[in-house]
Parts: structure tokens; sequence; C-alpha cells
């Protein structure tokens, strides 16, 4: 028997409620792409706002998803609520699977207070880099007004969306290699926060005194902010208070200074300029197609034509 399908706006209205079933199907409306998720940006857009951003990122094997439970019970102990996207772009699950040592963080399932759900995104419009902030959007108008954002990896799209969080913490561990890494996937320019992850472990003390020497060769750009580097144990909690007490910090610095304003009007400009460019792009999908393209491309092989004259006659009804 198949669902009854409720459009959006009920979904919405019934998510600003409390409704978590409503908000599970909202997020997954957003996965998909198309016009239910543009109708549920649009509701989203004018509520939002109120929310603050953190992103967790580094390599696999970092212990950032145990990190982020410890991170939730600290959160929790002081009656704060909390939503958690776990960004895994490779997976071939989909909508709430938890992957891998993500199911540490479903001791926190039962909490009203916590809202975790797994995103891998596949067709979706601008893939995860467009459906991320608009899922941060829908949790930010359903009242959300902390969410965490942890990404599996340190590949492309997982740094961008981890950069584009109003506060970014890296997350190494002891050993965690040379310098060259770092700077090769990004980390080093998007943090605003380090945590070295299993403290516990031989090499801590090498790793502070590395990150420290390249904090003081390199211009980070952050507005005078030097990121602080925190020393945690994800399995045992150690040090996650003073973890979030770094994040504090940097809310109050971004605030004062208008950093914050900075990066969220940056956002949204890219948010923007990346919809616009996957809408020309599947608009050039369209054109090129049917049997005036074929009938093009056959006098492009053949001669006949050359490829700039054959795109501006099919570029004409978008040009007019």
């Amino acid at each position: 028997m198949s669902r009854v399908r409720r459009p959006p706006e009920e979904l919405f209205a019934d998510a600003r409620e409390g409704d978590r079933s409503a908000l599970a199907r909202l997020l997954s409306l957003i996965e998909r792409g198309g016009a239910d998720a543009r109708a549920i940006g649009r509701l989203s857009h004018p509520l939002s706002g109120g929310a603050y951003m953190v992103g967790l990122t580094g390599a696999p094997g970092a212990g950032k998803s145990t990190l982020t439970s410890s991170a939730i019970s600290h959160l929790r102990s002081l009656e704060i609520e909390v939503a958690v996207l776990a960004i895994d772009p490779s997976s071939p699950f989909t909508g709430g699977a938890i992957l891998g040592d993500r199911v540490r963080m479903q001791e926190h399932a039962t909490d009203p207070g916590v809202f975790i759900r797994s995103m891998a995104t596949r067709g979706h419009l601008g893939g995860l880099t467009l459906a991320t902030p608009e899922a941060v959007r829908l949790l930010d108008a359903v009242g959300r007004e902390w969410v965490l954002v942890e990404t599996v990896g340190v590949g492309q799209v997982e740094v961008e969306i981890a950069g584009k969080a109003d506060t970014t913490v890296v997350v190494v561990n002891p050993g965690w290699g040379d310098s060259v890494q770092a700077n090769k996937a990004g980390l080093m320019e998007i943090a605003d926060v380090f945590v070295i992850n299993k403290a516990d472990r031989k090499g801590a003390d090498q790793t502070r005194r590395d990150l420290e020497q390249m904090l003081d060769l390199g211009d980070l750009g952050h507005d005078a902010w030097r990121p602080p580097i925190v020393s945690t144990i994800g399995t045992t909690g150690e040090g996650v208070p003073e973890m979030w007490e770094a994040v504090l910090s940097h809310r109050a610095h971004a605030e004062s200074s208008g950093l914050l304003e900075q990066r969220r009007t940056q956002r949204l400009r890219d948010e923007l300029r990346e919809i616009v460019a996957e809408r020309l792009r599947e608009r050039a999908r369209e054109l090129c197609s049917g049997d005036r393209w074929d009938q093009l491309t056959d006098e492009v092989v053949a001669h006949h034509t050359d490829p700039w004259s054959a795109a501006d006659e099919m570029l004409a009804p978008v040009d007019a």
C-alpha cells in the first residue's frame, strides 16, 4: 500500500510543531532535489538565520563521530538542543542510514533534544554542496539553535562543506602526518579550532608543536583570530568541554568582529551562484539533445561547421 504523499507545506507546518517524522521526510525531499526541495527552501529561508552551524572535519579515522557523540552529551548536560548532519558523499545508503562508527551517536536517538541525520545525496541539483545548506536552513527554521555538520573525510566536497560553517573544527590525531598533507587538503585554511583527538596516544605533544609551528608560519586570514588547539579523548569525553569553550570563544569573536555576518553573506552569495550555475547546466543538458543537436553534431564532425557556430545556434533560444 503506497504512502499518501503530503505536500511540503503541510510537512513543514508539522515539523515546526515538533513532528520529527515530518522533519525527516522534509530532509529526504531536500536530498532528492527538484520542485519539492525548492518549495521547502522558500518556506525555510524567511524563518532562518538564528541557528549556529559548527563544522567538524578531519581525516577518516580521526574519531570525529565519537567526538561528535561526546559533544552531544556535553550540550545536553547544559540542556542545549542540537541537530547533527553527518555528511558522507560516498555512502551507498540514503536517508537516515547510520554509517560505520556513527552507530555510537545512536545512544542519543531517543532524546527529543537531539536530531541526527546522515546525508549521502546522489542526483541532487548541485549535490551535497547545495543540499547541506538547505538542510541546515530547514533545521534552523524548525527551531534548532545549534547544528553540527560532521564530514566523513577530507575530499573537496567535505572540506568545502565544513569550511562554510560559522565555526569549523578540524580534528587530527597524534602522528597525523606532515603539514604538507594538511595544507593539500585545505584544512589549515578553514580551521577555526584545532582538536587533537585520541590525545592519550603517543605523539600528542609533537602534534601540538607541529600545529603551533604551522600557525606561526601561516597567514590564516582569520581577522586576527588564532585557532586554539584543544586536546580531547572522544571515547571518554575528556577535553570536550574545553573544545566547546573554544567554539564559543570563536563565536564571540566572529560576532563582535563582523566576521560572522561576513561569512554568512559570502555563504549565501556562493550558494546563489551555485544554484544559478546548476540551473544553467541543467538547461544545457536539455539543449544538448534532440534531432537538431544530433544534426549539428554531425555537421561539426564532418567539418561542415565549427563548434563555436554550432554552439551559438543551440544557445540562441537562451540568448534571445
